[in-house]
């Protein structure tokens, strides 16, 4: 095909591609003076030559493009002929074999000198910096070949990748790969340990690997929070000034339960951890985009977390970093330069990671190979959970339950739920914060009671959360004068009901005391889950909200779809529904009037004092946190020991049940780590089931019976071990224990 091109045309479509391969080739040509990274041990005349011939190239192409600019400046471009463009090509074509000739020998140049460039650069004498004593040393006029051994199988294939690519990543150059066999072989050997140890050189384990300093202090419980506010004073912004009030509200309460957890004589003094606290949502354009939710009412239950978790780890003795910064974290860490492609510098220096999704993503980002290493000492803080089942990637893409937020091979009980609603996972929790005592002591209330006016509050700090409720709404509004905290963007028109009294957003203070008058928490369906309702009860409100028929859940429902998990949510809240009840927590159809009318009327003829679960006190998050620290051991390759065996109850669950149901039944929990325990054909005959066949599968719901032949199946893969799925051909095997009064993660047996 042959396209008419204009003079015009011709002529700026010609300088345009002169002036690119201009800039490309004077990219190539970097003057001495410039080039900080030159290998060292070569000559200043070495250095100059190897520029010199793009250096002529770019030269000889700056002259034809000044060339055709200068024809376009000294006549009317459009009365260019078609013979001036012709002699213009016909002179470019002159130098098109010469300027061939000497691209092909200054490449040819650059490729036979690769080799020796790594070997003038180990010679020449210098005082090595820390960095250096990490860079790979080859010798000179080394020989390498790649070498046979099944010890390490990979060992050729790696050498492959990184002949290819050893450029994608300026961590390889760091550690001193230069495209050289010999310097790959180094690196594979020395750094990532895929290759055998070099001829004649002492070999140890990769840097990463080695153990620190083992510490042998212990973690004393501390009467102050002084050290947590001076590491979150190394960090700014909306989210990190909540953590930082909401703890410095509530520091007495924690150093008082301090207090009364150091005069408990029956608790095991645990090893001081060393502990990096990093909300990964918080980092980054991530972060900036939680922050900006924030100011227009934006979720906080994940920075009510992130508070509490810190002062409690900070009472209990351990010394924490606190970090909401990405460049930060690849300090903290000891990242190589570039895109994470390899491993850390140096051993990990942190004990224990708290981080969150984001935060994860960040981390495989940054440590290469050291990720899978280190990734026991991760716990990552999980409101909605994380179930078996989506947790391993190859098991996720063969039985279709891949998302956007599993696969990352962790022990489910490593990711740390808001409530305890996924038994696989450890529940991490928070503290239900109390009103102001001080105003109850001027209004003569007595420690603990609160003086009801006849209102409600709405949960709900946005307008779409009100889409649809205005008859359930009004139906309150009846019995009750109705107060909203909804966010108002400057200038817009409200779209709430007009006999809703809406404060716009309030700060938590504020939000506390006007929730301390109210009789009534009215749930809306959504937010699903948060803290505000168990802090509502806290202040002696009744809790009302919505019951879901059919339950929510990711075949369903928008925001559960692609979350890890296969819970069906029965109500807006499903743990004040079930672990707290009535009186306190009333659970209607939204949609039937007549239910709302009668539950208003119940209950404010009903006289209800605060309550708070033992859970969700200081005294029991401490408790628990100690526990998890103390005893759960996500290194180790053997059987769990915590809880102990003894705390073992097994059930054979009917057809269809998980084993969070077949537990619920008997009032007991299932209890992942004791799963080991009944993984074999004598945990069945102790039931009196007679196993025709027994066979291991790495299936999410084994260990299981299945009635049809009498097979009893096995589970092959620990990570595999779930209290939550179910199928309508199997009876589950289910290890249940007893919950510990008011708190439910721990057993009488587990302290």
């Amino acid at each position: 095909m042959h396209v008419a091109l204009r003079p015009r045309s011709g002529c700026l479509l010609l300088c345009l591609c002169l002036s690119v391969l201009t800039l490309l080739l004077q990219s190539l040509w970097v003057p001495v003076e410039m080039t900080h990274d030159e290998p060292a041990g070569r000559s200043p005349e070495e250095q100059g030559q190897r520029g010199l011939g793009f250096r002529r190239l770019a030269l000889r192409l700056e002259a034809l493009n000044t060339q055709v600019q200068r024809l376009s400046r000294e006549r009317d471009v459009t009365q260019l002929t078609r013979e001036d463009l012709s002699l213009l090509l016909q002179s470019f074509r002159q130098d098109q074999q010469g300027l061939a000739h000497l691209v092909e020998r200054e490449l040819k140049r650059v490729s036979q000198r690769l080799d020796q460039l790594s070997r003038h650069h180990h010679h020449q004498s210098h005082t090595p910096s820390p960095q250096d004593e990490l860079r790979l040393h080859t010798g000179p006029n080394e020989k390498c070949e790649v070498p046979i051994d099944p010890v390490y199988p990979v060992c050729a294939e790696k050498v492959e990748f990184l002949r290819a690519r050893w450029q994608s990543d300026p961590c390889y150059a760091f550690y001193g790969v230069d495209g050289t066999t010999c310097s790959i072989l180094t690196y594979l050997s020395q750094i990532e340990d895929f290759c055998p140890p070099r001829p004649g050189i002492k070999h140890s384990s990769p840097p990463w690997h080695q153990k620190p300093h083992a510490y042998t202090e212990k973690a004393e419980i501390r009467t102050t929070l002084r050290p947590l506010y001076e590491v979150i004073s190394n960090s700014s912004g909306p989210a990190v000034n909540f953590i930082r009030s909401r703890v410095e509200r509530m520091s007495e309460r924690w150093i008082q339960a301090g207090l009364r957890m150091r005069q408990s004589s029956n608790k095991t003094v645990p090893t001081l951890m060393k502990v990096l606290l990093y909300p990964g949502a918080l980092a980054g354009s991530v972060g900036q985009r939680f922050e900006a939710m924030l100011k227009r009412g934006g979720p906080l239950g994940e920075l009510v977390q992130w508070a509490d978790l810190s002062a409690c780890l900070t009472v209990l003795g351990h010394n924490l970093t606190f970090s909401t910064s990405q460049h930060q974290l690849h300090s903290l860490i000891g990242a190589a330069p570039g895109q994470g492609s390899c491993p850390i510098q140096r051993p990990l220096t942190f004990d224990l990671i708290y981080t969150d999704y984001h935060g994860l993503a960040h981390l495989q980002g940054a440590m290469g190979l050291a990720f899978l290493h280190y990734r026991c000492c991760f716990r990552i803080l999980d409101s909605f959970g994380t179930e078996p089942a989506f947790n391993l990637g190859s098991y996720t893409r063969s039985h279709g339950y891949k998302t956007l937020w599993g696969s990352w091979g962790l022990q489910p009980l490593q990711y740390m739920t808001m409530f305890p609603h996924t038994p696989d996972n450890s529940f991490l929790g928070f503290v239900s914060e109390e009103a102001v005592r001080e105003e109850a002591r001027e209004e003569g209330l007595e420690a603990g009671a609160y003086k009801k006016d006849k209102i409600a509050v709405v949960y709900g700090k946005q307008d779409y959360m009100w889409q649809g409720k205005s008859e359930y709404v009004g139906v309150i509004s009846e019995e009750l004068e109705t107060h909203a905290t909804v966010y108002q963007p400057p200038g817009h028109v409200s779209n709430l009901p007009s006999f809703i009294t809406n404060h716009g957003l309030l700060t938590q203070e504020r939000f506390l005391r006007l929730v301390r008058r109210a009789k009534v928490f009215v749930g809306l369906g959504f937010p699903y889950e948060g803290p505000a309702p168990i802090e509502a009860i806290a202040l002696g409100c009744v809790f009302l909200q919505p019951r879901f028929d059919p339950p929510h859940s990711s075949d369903n429902n928008d925001f559960y779809k692609g979350k890890p998990t296969t819970r069906q949510i029965s109500s807006q809240h499903p743990y004040a529904e079930a672990f707290i009840g009535k009186p306190h927590v009333w659970t209607v159809d939204a949609n039937n009037k007549t239910d709302v009318r009668e539950a208003v009327r119940a209950i404010l003829h009903t006289e209800v004092k605060p309550f708070t679960p033992r859970e969700f006190t200081c005294e029991g998050m401490l408790e628990r946190v100690h526990a998890y620290i103390t005893h759960q051991n996500f290194c180790s390759k053997s059987v769990p020991t915590w809880p102990p065996e003894s705390a073992l109850r097994a059930h054979l669950g009917p057809l269809g049940q998980s084993c969070v149901e077949v537990c619920r039944r008997s009032s007991h929990v299932c209890e992942p780590a004791l799963f080991p325990h009944l993984n074999n054909p004598a945990a069945f005959n102790r039931l009196g089931i007679g196993c025709s066949s027994t066979k291991q599968e790495v299936n999410h719901l084994f260990p299981s019976y299945s009635p049809w032949g009498r097979h009893c199946g096995l589970q092959q893969e620990p990570l595999l071990f779930s209290c939550a799925g179910s199928d309508p051909s199997h009876r589950r095997l289910c290890p249940c224990r007893a919950p510990l009064p008011g708190q439910v993660a721990l057993c009488p047996d587990c302290l």
